[in-house]
């Protein structure tokens, strides 16, 4: 009698279950309660003496970093804080907008609408060097006759100097002659815009580094008047030297490429 023989049956292997179920999107309301939760009377008068007004629950940025990571990018929610007109929700706004979204006419209205929040005015220029409108808001809001137009313009043109490669140095040569020759006159806050946009200028690259330092030199000590505050006016040739120092011995082409290594600023701090 022959032996009768049965093929086995391939095992099939179950397609294994994400166990992870995807968090449920936060909605306004519960964004907006866990705000005004972690809000404290210390960091409301901290924020008071740094220029913010209107309503705020005063909640630290380390509460808004948790927060960021527990939201990711949410454009829709960012609108909608934005629209609170509160300090806090706009400050976790500009955190959790994705910058391609925004268009040129939200990144005016942001901007303008910040101007009176000082805490997040200089975020909305950050979001827009991340954006497509970067180098024509630069130059619309630079050429502007209003202060917070201008105000952001250089917040932009910094970040446009420590991350937007593509870019020419002439683009920042012109305006470090404008910085030398307008810097004492204009109102207080742009003094300080722009001196931190010089500073940043000259760590973009060689050229750039020797062109701001003659230029801080001699410009000579800038006053700004900081408020109620510990904030000191950095004196931007010495600065370019520390910022060039420290990135050139971590081993860095520049600061600027160092910038380039880390996650954008209005996401760390």
């Amino acid at each position: 009698m022959s032996a009768i023989t049965t093929a086995k049956k391939p095992k099939t292997t179950a397609p294994k279950r994400n166990s992870k179920t995807p968090a449920a999107r936060m909605t306004l309301a519960e964004t907006m309660r866990e705000l005004e939760q972690a809000g404290s009377e210390q960091t409301r008068k901290t924020y008071a003496r740094h220029g913010a007004t209107g309503p705020m629950f005063g909640v630290s940025f380390a509460t808004l970093k948790g927060l960021l990571k527990r939201i990711g990018v949410d454009h829709e929610l960012a609108c909608a804080l934005w629209e609170t007109d509160n300090l806090d929700a706009r400050n976790l706004a500009v955190k959790i907008a994705d910058p391609a979204r925004l268009t040129a006419a939200d990144l005016d209205k942001w901007a303008r609408e910040s101007s009176a929040q000082k805490l997040c005015g200089g975020y909305v220029a950050m979001l827009a060097a991340e954006g497509p409108h970067a180098v024509t808001k630069a130059t619309a809001w630079l050429a502007s006759k209003d202060e917070w137009a201008r105000c952001a313009g250089w917040v932009l043109l910094a970040q446009l100097s420590q991350r937007n490669e593509s870019l020419p140095d002439s683009f920042f040569t012109e305006r470090i002659a404008e910085i030398e020759r307008t810097i004492h006159s204009a109102p207080n806050a742009e003094r300080d815009a722009m001196n931190s946009a010089l500073i940043a200028i000259g760590c973009r690259s060689d050229a750039l580094r020797q062109a701001a330092t003659t230029a801080a030199q001699r410009i000579g000590k800038v006053h700004i008047d900081h408020g109620d505050t510990a904030c000191k006016t950095p004196d931007a040739a010495s600065y370019i030297e520390k910022a060039w120092a420290h990135s050139v011995a971590k081993g860095f082409a520049s600061p600027a490429a160092h910038e380039r290594t880390r996650e954008h600023l209005r996401l760390r701090c």
